[in-house]
């Protein structure tokens, strides 16, 4: 049977229009599917296809990405994006709702879960707990008022630079082999047809907003953090990636802070979209853990 694709949605949060797509099945159980920084909905379609048989997969592009709307004033921080996700599931109507979530999706899905962990069946969350506890330590040292001067300084530099611009989808799918090199060529062209669009002068330009790239210097207290973790009721498993940056709970020391028992599985040969890099394995762990 061939495949159809989804259907594009959008529902309004902040006044933003904010966009995400549907893959039907619309009497299964409902499971969005949040991805991470500088990505967009399209790259769970692989996913999606998958547990479209079971599930009711809903798919949303984050503020500032893929086909949402950008913040007019470019400031994208954590309580906006956690937001948005509460008036997702608000809109959408649902009562329960169960979560795989990368990298910030993870983050922004975890403050969700911990503020309203009824809400919530099953949790996965791929390598989305934010900077490790080291690397947190490492920025704090700069020192507030240095990190606040660099980040207007990154946000002015920002505002002067304008998009990315590639001649050809040809040259913009190269730039994304080169930043993922796990990924397959197959892989990496669907992630660049829809994450990119063109511009008027026929070159081609990502999607997400620019403004993306200078994140937001400050970020609530760790123990804030900690307490929303710490309220987190369902079953919940974390994924990371042996050849990724990010540091596994396991290791670090964030697994305490969890009250749930979180169940953590490490995955050889896979970065830090493992879900991308390890399909099958990563396929087989959500099933038998869903």
């Amino acid at each position: 049977m061939m495949m159809h694709g989804p259907t594009s949605n959008s529902f309004i949060s902040q006044r933003l229009r904010l966009h995400y797509v549907d893959w039907g099945n619309p009497d299964a159980p409902p499971l969005i599917l949040q991805h991470g920084g500088r990505d967009h909905c399209r790259s769970w379609d692989w996913v999606a296809e998958e547990l479209a048989r079971d599930w009711h997969v809903i798919a949303p592009d984050l503020r500032g990405h893929g086909d949402s709307a950008w913040v007019p004033d470019g400031n994208y921080d954590m309580n906006a994006f956690v937001y948005d996700f509460a008036q997702l599931v608000h809109t959408l109507g649902y009562d329960q709702v169960t979560i795989v979530a990368h990298s910030l999706g993870g983050n922004i899905s975890s403050r969700f879960t911990g503020l309203y962990p009824e809400k919530v069946r099953k949790f996965v969350n791929i390598e989305g707990l934010g900077p490790s506890p080291a690397v947190r330590a490492e920025r704090e040292a700069a020192g507030y008022a240095n990190r606040f001067r660099d980040w207007i300084e990154g946000r002015r530099k920002a505002s002067g630079r304008a998009p990315r611009r590639y001649p050809t989808i040809e040259a913009a799918f190269a730039r994304m082999k080169e930043e993922n090199s796990f990924l397959t060529d197959e892989q990496a062209r669907h992630l660049t047809i829809h994450g990119a669009s063109r511009n008027e002068d026929g070159t081609w330009s990502w999607k997400f907003d620019p403004y993306l790239n200078v994140w937001p210097f400050a970020d609530v207290r760790e123990d804030y953090t900690e307490e929303l973790w710490g309220a987190i009721t369902c079953p919940m498993l974390l994924l990371y990636g042996l050849d990724s940056w990010a540091s596994s709970p396991a290791n670090d020391g964030r697994l305490a802070a969890f009250n749930n028992n979180p169940q953590v599985i490490e995955f050889e040969n896979a970065g830090h979209w493992l879900h991308h890099d390890q399909f099958d394995r990563f396929m087989a762990e959500i099933r038998a853990f869903l």
